[in-house]
């Protein structure tokens, strides 16, 4: 892999050189097409430098700021700070907010350990986040106790360990199969989506069919 960024981790006074490498496949950034000179002279620390100025408890930043995964790595002569400052992580569990230029861009960054890996990951700064005000949400909407212990189980039920190799990509699969059906000149036929209502409006016994389902499934 090449990296996309070069530069360092500010950790207090400690500079840790590190690369940057896209972790995810979709990922298409590069600064191969940038004149680095022009944007490193408006501020070449800022350009060259993942400045931490904040550790805080990963749980406490909403998911909706989230952005793009990248993966950090140690320059030969990072690799003990590099080290020091990811046991530091894994062992205080707090994650480090940082500020960084990238493609001309001051983007803002969590950097957390993950296995034997820093990953940098972008976020969103709070002006990038709608309000909900234009929403139209539920108010005032009653939920009896009944209902909410049955959803509690229910949730309860389908609740697991988290494994990411699980989940497929079958819409992708499927997509290829048809591509390669076309081409081979097959007739396709498009399956119609319905959407079929419960034939009862009562929020219990909704909950209790999907437990039934469940234990079907289960037995």
């Amino acid at each position: 892999m090449r990296p996309i960024w070069t530069g360092a981790i500010g950790f207090g006074l400690v500079n840790i050189p590190v690369k940057l490498y896209s972790a995810t496949e979709s990922s298409n950034l590069s600064l191969d097409m940038l004149d680095k000179k022009d944007f490193e002279a408006a501020s070449a620390k800022k350009t060259k430098t993942i400045e931490i100025s904040d550790f805080v408890k990963e749980e406490e930043i909403s998911s909706l700021y989230y952005e793009t995964p990248y993966y950090l790595e140690p320059d030969k002569s990072g690799t003990r700070p590099y080290e020091l400052l990811r046991q530091a992580l894994l062992k205080t569990k707090k994650v480090g907010v940082a500020s960084f230029v990238m493609r001309s861009k001051e983007s803002l960054a969590i950097l957390r350990p993950d296995k034997d890996v820093i990953v940098l990951n972008r976020i969103r700064f709070e002006e990038e986040i709608r309000e909900t005000t234009d929403l139209t949400l539920p108010k005032n909407t009653e939920v009896k106790p009944a209902e909410l212990k049955m959803a509690i189980t229910l949730i309860d039920q389908l609740t697991g360990k988290f494994d990411i190799s699980k989940y497929k990509d079958t819409y992708a699969d499927e997509l290829l199969k048809l591509i390669k059906a076309k081409a081979s000149g097959k007739t396709i036929n498009v399956p119609e989506m319905k959407v079929v209502h419960n034939k009862t409006k009562d929020l219990m016994e909704q909950l209790k069919a999907s437990l039934e389902v469940k234990r079907k499934k289960a037995s």
